[in-house]
């Protein structure tokens, strides 16, 4: 039986464009607000404060261990409104797709999107479809927009970081860079993407720490250097960490000493990099690790005087060093 690939056609808005939406999209996300199908969704607001965000997903492979462009579209978008102090509602879901991609990988990525937000709680309510010419694309893209309502009385904002203050990570980090760097190089190293919502997790912590929690980011591309600096220039004090503290598994620290590679920069798609006050520390690090995705969560460093703006790294053997932004991309197509 020959296969059914995506065609051109599909994107030109007639027939076929309407049984692609049809046979796949809506097949997978059908619910009250997708299914009239307009170009947009109208939805009251709960009367509180939302949060909206958006972003684009380009990963290649987009497959790879724990996870695929789907998965990640869905997780990616929940997490920037959960580190904003959000619970997310609302998705819209856009696709580019590339001619001759295969309906099979197609749909298997659209299947792994409806799961994952159902599974959330998150409805995927509009969205849009095209289709460009072989060779302009690389199977599929997608970008994603997402709506959330914050959560009564939380305010996160690195302006509110201040000296004493503890940072913490929920859990091992590199896990995503690695995952898809092996799977694109073929290198089979034994690690998968953490690729997961972080929404229970992070309303988990605002319950029980409310306004001691002054800040939360994922770190996604840049890794945690790159949260950690932004961090610490937007509150204008400095962020010591320790290398000892940092979570890191063993075949993601092999794999970085293999391959040149720091796990400080590496992307991670399901962790949270959280500011708190210090008193709140033993708190929230057993609410974080009575959570499956909490684990291996840590207290990795402190909010110092100075130098300001700055992040250091206390090493494992007592030196002192500088963490800078990332230079550069050091793992492209990674999300």
């Amino acid at each position: 039986m020959e296969e059914k690939i995506v065609l051109l056609a599909h994107g030109a808005g007639g027939k076929l464009t309407h049984n692609l939406i049809e046979e796949i999209f809506l097949k997978a996300f059908d619910n009250p607000y997708l299914s009239p199908l307009n170009d947009q969704a109208v939805f009251s607001s709960p009367g509180k404060e939302l949060a909206f965000t958006t972003d684009s997903y380009v990963v290649n492979p987009i497959f790879f261990p724990g996870g695929d462009i789907g998965k990640l579209a869905v997780c990616g978008t929940i997490n920037d409104l959960a580190v904003g102090g959000a619970d997310p509602v609302y998705m819209s879901a856009s696709f580019i797709i590339e001619e001759g991609m295969p309906m099979r990988e197609l749909e298997k990525i659209v299947s792994s999107m409806a799961r994952t937000s159902m599974e959330c709680g998150v409805r995927i309510v509009t969205g849009d479809t095209k289709v460009v010419e072989r060779g302009k694309g690389d199977k599929v893209f997608i970008n994603t927009t997402g709506i959330g309502v914050v959560r009564e009385g939380v305010r996160l904002s690195p302006s509110f970081i201040r000296p004493g203050d503890i940072v913490m990570v929920s859990g091992t980090i590199g896990d995503h860079g690695i995952a898809v760097l092996s799977e694109r190089g073929g290198l089979n190293i034994p690690v998968e993407s953490d690729c997961a919502p972080l929404h229970a997790l992070t309303g988990e912590v605002l319950s029980k720490a409310g306004a001691r929690v002054k800040a939360m980011r994922d770190p996604t591309r840049g890794g945690l250097a790159t949260i950690l600096n932004e961090f610490s220039e937007s509150s204008g004090f400095c962020i010591l960490i320790e290398e000892e503290s940092i979570p890191v598994k063993d075949a993601v620290k092999g794999a970085c000493e293999l391959l040149g590679f720091d796990p400080l920069y590496l992307a991670n798609e399901g962790k949270a990099v959280i500011v708190a006050s210090s008193e709140c520390a033993s708190g929230l690090l057993f609410v974080m690790r009575n959570n499956p995705l909490g684990r291996s969560a840590a207290v990795i460093g402190r909010v110092i005087e100075g130098p300001k703006g700055k992040v250091v790294l206390e090493t494992t053997v007592g030196n002192r060093r500088a963490v800078e932004k990332l230079s550069g991309e050091q793992l492209p197509r990674i999300c």
